[in-house]
C-alpha cells in the first residue's frame, strides 16, 4: 500500500484526470460541426447527454464507495473512462459522438464523487483536503482544453491523438488507485444488500442538509458558467470573437479554468469571513466584463473577464467544498459529494441545453449575453443566501447557553 502523501497525490491526480475528459472534446466541436454539418442545438445535445449520463451514475453508483470502499469504484470509473476515450477516437458522426459522451459521462459520474472523497480521506488535514479537492476539477479541465487545442492545431491525427493519450493515462490511474489505502471504514451491510444502493437515489445526512441547501445558489452560479464555457465557448470564440486557431481556443478556455485553480488557492490567504464574498464579487465582475466584450468583439477584454470570472469560480467552489466537507460525516462523504455533483451538473447542463435552443432562434451573440445576465442573477441570489445564512449563524450563537448579549 502507498503511504499517505503518495496516496494523496494519486487521489488528486485521479480527480484532476477525471475532469480532463470533460474539456478535451471542446476545442474539437467546431471541427466536428464542419465535418458532419450538425446544428448548434445538436452540439449542445452532444454536450447534454454527457451530463445526463453523469447524473445517472451519480444517482446509482455515486455513494457506492461508502459501502464497498473507494478503490473499486474509482478504478472501475477510470477504466470505463478509458473506453469512452477510445470511442471518441473512432467516432464518425454525431451519433458516434453521443455514444462516446454517454460512456464518458457515466464514467465521470462514477469516479467524481469517489475521488473527491478519496482526496478528503487521504489528506493530511481537512483544510488541505478541501483545497485540493476543489482545485482539481478546474485544473483537470485546463489540462484537457489546452492539451486538446495544442494537439488539434499542431499534431498529426488531430481528432484521435488526444483521446488515445488520455485512454492510456486512465488505465494507468485505474491500476494505481488500488494501492491507495481505505481510510474511511465502509458502512455496515446492515443497511441492506448492496444492489439496493444502486437504485436511483440521492440523499444527505440530516446534519448536512441545512448547509447543503443554503449553498445551492452557489453551486448553480459556478457550474452554470462552466457549462457555458464548455458547451458554447468554442463557438463564441470562433463566431463572435473571430478566433480561428484551435490552440488559441484551447488557451482561452483553459484561462478561465486555470484562473479557477488560482482562485481556489488564492482565496485561502483571505480571512475566512471574506472568502465567500470575494468569490461572489469576482465571479459577477468577470461575467459583466465578458458581456461587455462580446458586442464589440474585444478578445483581450473577453479574456480578462474570463480570468476574473474564473478566479471567482475557484474561490466560490472551494468555499462550497470546504463547508460540505466540514458538515459531512466521514463515512457519508461519498454520498454528500455525489449529491453535490448532481446539483452542480444539473446547473452545468440544463442552462447550456436551453442556450443551444436559443441560438437557433436568436443567434449566438444575443444568447451568450443573455446567459451572462442569468449568471449575474444567480450570483446575486447566492449572495443574498449567504447573508441570510450568516445572520442565522449569529442568531444561533446568541441563543446558545452562556452566550454574551
Amino acid at each position: 500500500m502507498l503511504g499517505r502523501p503518495v496516496s494523496f497525490f494519486v487521489a488528486g491526480a485521479a480527480g484532476a484526470a477525471t475532469l480532463t475528459a470533460a474539456s478535451a472534446p471542446s476545442p474539437l466541436y467546431p471541427v466536428y460541426q464542419r465535418l458532419w454539418g450538425f446544428s448548434a442545438f445538436t452540439l449542445t445535445a452532444v454536450f447534454a447527454v454527457y451530463v445526463f449520463a453523469l447524473l445517472a451514475a451519480l444517482l446509482t453508483v455515486g455513494s457506492l464507495s461508502d459501502r464497498v470502499g473507494r478503490r473499486p469504484v474509482a478504478s472501475g470509473g477510470l477504466a470505463l473512462l478509458a473506453l469512452g476515450m477510445l470511442l471518441f477516437a473512432i467516432a464518425g458522426d454525431s451519433g458516434g459522438l453521443m455514444v462516446a459522451r454517454i460512456v464518458q459521462g457515466f464514467a465521470v459520474g462514477a469516479a467524481t464523487g469517489t475521488t473527491t472523497a478519496m482526496i478528503m480521506d487521504s489528506a493530511p488535514n481537512p483544510r488541505f483536503g478541501s483545497l485540493v479537492s476543489s482545485a482539481v476539477p478546474s485544473l483537470g479541465i485546463v489540462l484537457g482544453a489546452v492539451l486538446a487545442g495544442a494537439l488539434v492545431e499542431f499534431a498529426p491525427l488531430p481528432r484521435q491523438l488526444v483521446f488515445w493519450i488520455l485512454a492510456v493515462v486512465y488505465l494507468a490511474l485505474a491500476a494505481l488507485v488500488w494501492w491507495v489505502p481505505e481510510r474511511a471504514r465502509p458502512e455496515s451491510a446492515s443497511r441492506g444488500p448492496i444492489w439496493r444502493s444502486l437504485l436511483p437515489s440521492a440523499g444527505l445526512p440530516q446534519a448536512t442538509r441545512p448547509v447543503f441547501f443554503a449553498l445551492l445558489p452557489s453551486m448553480a452560479a459556478t457550474w452554470a458558467l462552466a457549462g457555458l464555457y464548455l458547451s458554447l465557448g468554442s463557438s463564441i470564440l470562433g463566431t463572435v470573437l473571430a478566433v480561428h486557431s484551435h490552440f488559441v481556443v484551447g488557451i482561452v478556455l483553459g484561462a478561465f479554468f486555470a484562473a479557477g485553480t488560482a482562485g481556489t488557492v488564492g482565496s485561502t490567504v483571505l480571512p475566512p469571513r471574506l472568502r465567500e464574498w470575494f468569490g461572489y464579487g469576482t465571479l459577477a465582475l468577470g461575467v459583466l466584463v465578458t458581456i461587455a466584450a462580446m458586442p464589440v468583439s474585444a478578445l483581450p477584454l473577453y479574456v480578462a473577464g474570463s480570468v476574473v470570472a474564473g478566479f471567482g469560480f475557484g474561490a466560490t467552489f472551494r468555499f462550497v467544498v470546504n463547508a460540505l466537507g466540514e458538515a459531512a460525516p466521514v463515512a457519508r462523504r461519498g454520498q454528500v459529494f455525489a449529491t453535490m455533483y448532481i446539483v452542480s451538473y444539473l446547473a452545468f447542463s440544463v442552462p447550456a441545453l436551453a442556450a443551444g435552443l436559443a441560438v437557433e432562434r436568436f443567434g449566438l451573440k444575443p444568447t451568450a449575453v443573455a446567459y451572462g445576465a442569468l449568471e449575474v442573477a444567480l450570483v446575486l441570489i447566492a449572495t443574498v443566501a449567504g447573508i441570510v445564512r450568516a445572520r442565522r449563524r449569529v442568531s444561533e450563537s446568541e441563543l446558545r447557553p452562556g452566550a454574551h448579549p
